[in-house]
């Protein structure tokens, strides 16, 4: 059975991010990464952005070189069924052993799916490099493409696609597109850029179940109507994968696995961090991201932290989406279910304010340029709100 000093299950940024930083802290153990999908690490944003959008960056630009950089041992399309801490031994699915002195787990997630959907490669569950190259095939020459959803992987592949000679229908159950994050009007300028960019949207809409018919795939729509395509791309936001510490360590409510501001899990020499871990922000309190500011932030601290450092994560991570020209970037709780206040600047920029009763617990700037989030990570660590939330308008 083969020992590593370190062993990573999942081969995503946190892996290349923990490996590059067990280098830079002086450690010079054995690393493992076991990556269940086909490729290596690699950024999983330029799936629905950069990819499409940048006509220089190719494939070769994902790679971060993880294994020439690092020493580490990768293994490809390897998937870990069990993890013994008491062994410190991990099984994957063929049946190898293999043995740790300390486990990261970073598994990340798995595309939630449509029940009902036909088991075909035209109908992508988007998330890996794989099915970029499949859709990169299929897109173009006019091919009737239906994005399923409208949140962050919806909405930046819908645009992504609309300028690949592709007639996109995107299907969400929003009024609005956007309006469970955006405000009014901003929600509003938001969907009007994909109209704008011939994008067919149905809205308060869901798919129900479909069937393929040789090359075409038929949606049942919530709404008795039917929906013929040439490829379904579901993009509806992910599940955490934390199935492989199932009876070994504390799971949280939504499935993700529970570590401390050290990032250790409930099991001995086990620990976690990226998309599957539920951590204790130190300014917005115990919660799960999945943004690469997060991913790579967290793989590096535990990296540090499994070499000797003795700190803390105590990184409080933002996020962005860029769609046709324009984009966000963000901190802490974004839903209009909360109260807003909308700032719009005459520079174009719009800065939205999300409030509880208590404090404001998260900003948002519409085509900003990142030099807002310092002050809106200062402003959310003060947890406190304006006796009147208009007094928040030029704060940023």
């Amino acid at each position: 059975m083969k020992t590593y000093d370190v062993l990573v299950v999942g081969g995503g940024m946190v892996a290349d991010a923990a490996a590059q930083a067990l280098r830079e802290q002086g450690h010079d153990g054995s690393i493992g990464i076991l990556g269940e999908e086909p490729v290596p690490p690699f950024p999983r944003p330029a799936l629905s952005k950069k990819l499409w959008t940048d006509p220089d960056f190719t494939q070769d630009g994902l790679d971060p070189r993880t294994a020439e950089q690092t020493g580490a041992e990768i293994h490809l399309a390897t998937r870990v069924t069990s993890v013994d801490p008491q062994a410190r031994t991990v099984t994957t699915a063929d049946g190898t052993e293999l043995g740790y002195g300390s486990l990261l787990v970073a598994t990340g997630g798995r595309p939630r799916g449509v029940d009902g959907l036909p088991a075909s490669d035209r109908v992508l569950h988007y998330r890996t490099l794989t099915d970029y190259q499949r859709l990169r095939a299929l897109a173009g020459g006019g091919a009737r493409v239906a994005v399923v959803g409208g949140g962050y992987i919806g909405s930046e592949i819908a645009a992504a696609l609309s300028q690949q000679d592709c007639e996109v229908t995107v299907v969400h159950p929003e009024q609005v597109l956007g309006d469970t994050r955006f405000p009014e009007p901003l929600a509003q300028r938001f969907q009007q850029l994909f109209v704008d960019a011939g994008v067919r949207l149905l809205s308060g809409t869901s798919v129900d179940g479909g069937e393929q018919r040789g090359d075409e795939v038929s949606l049942r729509l919530s709404d008795g109507g039917v929906l013929d395509v040439d490829v379904v791309v579901v993009g509806m936001g992910i599940e955490p994968a934390g199935d492989v510490l199932d009876g070994v360590a504390e799971r949280s409510e939504d499935g993700g696995i529970v570590v401390d501001e050290r990032l250790r899990t409930t099991a001995e020499g086990v620990f976690a961090a990226g998309d599957v871990a539920e951590y204790p922000d130190r300014i917005l309190g115990r919660r799960r991201v999945e943004h690469v500011d997060n991913a790579s932030a967290m793989g590096a601290a535990v990296g540090r932290i499994i070499a000797g450092s003795d700190e803390t994560y105590d990184h409080t991570p933002m996020f962005y989406s860029d769609v046709l020209g324009h984009g966000f970037e963000a901190m802490g709780s974004t839903s209009t279910d909360l109260e807003t206040v909308v700032d719009e600047r005459a520079d174009g920029r719009t800065v939205v304010y999300y409030l509880t009763d208590a404090e404001v617990a998260g900003v948002l700037v519409w085509d900003g340029d990142g030099d807002e989030l310092e002050g809106a990570e200062q402003l959310l660590a003060a947890h406190t709100r304006p006796a009147n939330p208009v007094d928040l308008l030029g704060r940023l």
